[in-house]
Parts: C-alpha cells; structure tokens; sequence
C-alpha cells in the first residue's frame, strides 16, 4: 500500500495536525515506511498463538469481594469545604 499526498493532507485534516505544503513529502515517506512496516507484519505466522493482554504472563490483581458496613461518610464528609445531606456541594459550572 502506497500514500499519495492527498492521502498525506487527509490524514492531517483528520488528526488536527496543521502540516506546511513543504512538509508534505517527508510525511508521505514516513507514512508509507510505517505502512511497510506492517505489511511486513502481516507475514509472521501466528498459527497456533493465543492471543494475550501482555508479553509476559501476569495475574490479574483482584480484590476480594467482601461485604462491609460501608465507608466512614461523617469522617469522609469532614473534609469537604461544604456538604448537604450527605452529599458534598460544588460550584456551578455549567449554566
């Protein structure tokens, strides 16, 4: 696959990359190495490979899922510069 320079400003357009006319050339090669790239990509044979999260083996981290009374709300809403009924108030910021 090749990128012509009309490619080039319509990648840029969709990105909101502002690109001069004399950059155009540069960004047409380097496109066209990363497209390369990947076609080079698409030879590997991944017959018989699962597909993973990582490169290494990890467990995911989990919590316990255990039944609490809940938070400590008086002690949590004593930090806040202004509550109301258990819920801590804001300013406005949209009108």
């Amino acid at each position: 696959m090749s990128v012509d320079e009309a490619t080039v400003k319509r990648v840029a357009h969709l990105s909101r990359i502002a690109i001069e006319d004399a950059d155009i050339p540069r960004m047409k090669g380097e496109l066209n190495a990363i497209l390369a790239f990947v076609e080079q990509l698409n030879e590997v044979d991944v017959t018989g490979v699962e597909p993973m999260s990582s490169v290494t083996p990890m467990r995911m981290k989990k919590r316990h899922d255990v039944v609490t009374e809940g938070g400590a709300v008086d002690r949590i809403m004593a930090n806040a510069p202004a509550t109301e009924d258990g819920f801590f108030l804001v300013p406005k910021v949209v009108e």
